[in-house]
């Protein structure tokens, strides 16, 4: 098997399609590869990286310095220590791996032993896909609206709140928060934050953006804790869900904590269903 180092989006895409043609598994990785395609400065540092073989890919990873490196579904086992090689090889440096399982738990088993790398687990993950919406029993006072350039410190905001919560060792600053949130509210990628608001006042808060090809994926949503518990992400969710799928898209994707027992509830009531597991490793 053969590693390579990959300099073009494209190329990558290309190459690894065999091997990511189920979207709903390999929505992220998917997703970030058309961003860097799409709008090349808003990632200047990044890796991608892919092994082959006669047979066409076997394993294949992407970085956006310095976020997490991200790995794809491998073929088998070899494929995971042909990979992990030649990160080794190439020094490959990260703060964290996340992919599905069980290609990312072997990877970190090989990754602590060929690299002399430590890990924990800080995130146990679904994905979970949707095709059509069940919005019995959603009725939710308020409504939902797209965010606007207006909106920008309010989302600024609500966007670190999340990272904390959700993400806190992600390496995030509020410049890059405050880069991408203007772009997304100037409309300039396919990308969007909604705002579900009661009387006027903004409660909540989704975004959805990286398309894959015939799906896109939801993520960011965030309810300050004030608001919580009154069903507002539920409708949020609920219904840019169904906005997606009636324009241009088959199915979305979010991503969910497993320990939180309430929020898969949540979205399973909505019509969601869990594709994969995943898991979000920190390197020591």
């Amino acid at each position: 098997m053969r590693f390579e180092t990959i300099d073009d989006p494209a190329e990558f895409l290309e190459r690894a399609a065999p091997l990511l043609k189920d979207e709903a598994r390999h929505n992220l990785m998917l997703g970030i590869a058309g961003t860097l395609l799409r709008s090349p400065d808003l990632y200047p540092d990044f890796g991608l990286y892919l092994v082959s073989s006669d047979d066409g890919p076997q394993a294949a990873a992407l970085m956006t310095r310095p976020h997490y490196l991200v790995v794809a579904d491998a073929i088998d086992g070899p494929a995971v220590e042909a990979l992990v090689d030649g990160l080794v090889a190439a020094d490959v440096s990260y703060p964290g791996v996340v992919g599905n399982r069980p290609t990312i738990d072997q990877l970190v088993v090989l990754m602590e032993e060929r690299a002399a790398l430590r890990s924990r687990l800080a995130m146990a993950q679904g994905v979970f896909a949707i095709e059509n919406v069940d919005c019995t029993g959603v009725d939710v006072p308020g409504e939902a609206r797209i965010a606007g350039s207006e909106d920008l410190k309010l989302v600024v905001s609500w966007m670190g709140d999340f990272l904390a919560e959700a993400l806190p060792e992600e390496p995030t600053e509020e410049d890059q928060i405050r880069d991408g949130a203007t772009r997304t509210l100037a409309g300039t990628r396919p990308a969007a934050y909604w705002l579900w608001t009661r009387e006027g006042q903004p409660v909540s808060m989704s975004r959805y953006g990286s398309p894959t090809g015939r799906g896109i994926r939801i993520t960011s949503v965030y309810t300050p804790p004030e608001h919580r518990g009154n069903g507002y992400a539920t409708a949020l969710v609920a219904e840019q869900s169904s906005w997606l799928l009636a324009n241009d898209y088959d199915f979305c994707f979010l991503y969910t904590d497993l320990a939180n027992a309430t929020s898969n509830a949540i979205y399973e009531r909505i019509g969601y269903r869990k594709v994969a597991e995943s898991a979000n490793y920190l390197v020591d």
